[in-house]
């Protein structure tokens, strides 16, 4: 899972940020409203943290231009406020959720897993390909109906592999979708985790779904 939080207030940004990598999520952090609504647009993200009083661009005007562009990622809005009118204003721009600062990172967290369970229009609840199967809300991976163990790294690099189903992806764009932006690591770990999944997805099962392209990277193919 890849959340975005959106906060000018750099120690409250990192404080949701730690709490949700200990959850095994990535996250990306922009400290303006301006950087986070770029982020946002160009971004792939299961679920958005965003707060609404920031310099320039503040979180309704964020959420607003998202969806005039037709992007529906979920929205948790967070404010200092806590009067009625503003989450009927967050609300009516499009947000998805609202939470009142100060508030609990374990209900941070069980509010984002239901935005994430609800996601936004179109999106599939499970990932398919052939009999691998993987439910992003549930955390849970089967190959011909029996559950599959992954660790979560493991589990978000397959969970990219079954969005782009059929298609060649470099090393590069695997690292960028599940790996942290501040990670500074060899490329190679990739390769690595791609060996950790073929152990845990294919070879148990006598299946070679994960195919090596040279030169290029990984494809992920449709076996029963």
């Amino acid at each position: 899972m890849r959340i975005l939080v959106i906060d000018d207030d750099a120690n409250g940004a990192e404080t949701v940020r730690r709490t949700l990598v200990a959850e095994g999520w990535v996250v990306d952090v922009a400290n303006n409203g301006d950087d986070g609504f770029m982020h946002a647009l160009h971004g792939r993200y299961q679920a958005i943290v965003c707060d609404i009083m920031m310099p320039g661009l503040n979180g309704y005007e964020v959420v607003r231009r998202l969806r005039a562009e037709q992007v529906w990622t979920p929205v948790l809005m967070l404010t200092a406020k806590d009067g009625d009118y503003d989450e009927i204003d967050a609300f009516d721009l499009g947000a998805d959720d609202y939470l009142t600062k100060p508030f609990s990172v374990e209900v941070l967290v069980a509010r984002l897993r239901a935005l994430i369970r609800r996601g936004g229009p179109g999106r599939p609840a499970v990932l398919t390909a052939g009999s691998l199967t993987l439910d992003p809300s549930a955390h849970l991976v089967h190959r011909r109906g029996e559950e599959v163990a992954l660790t979560p790294k493991e589990f978000s690099v397959l969970e990219f592999l079954l969005q782009h189903v059929g298609v060649a992806v470099t090393k590069t764009e695997i690292l960028d979708a599940v790996w942290d932006n501040n990670f500074d690591g060899d490329l190679n770990v990739v390769e690595v985790y791609i060996g950790y999944l073929r152990k845990r997805v294919d070879r148990p099962f006598g299946c070679a779904s994960i195919e090596t392209i040279r030169g290029i990277g990984y494809r992920l193919v449709a076996v029963d």
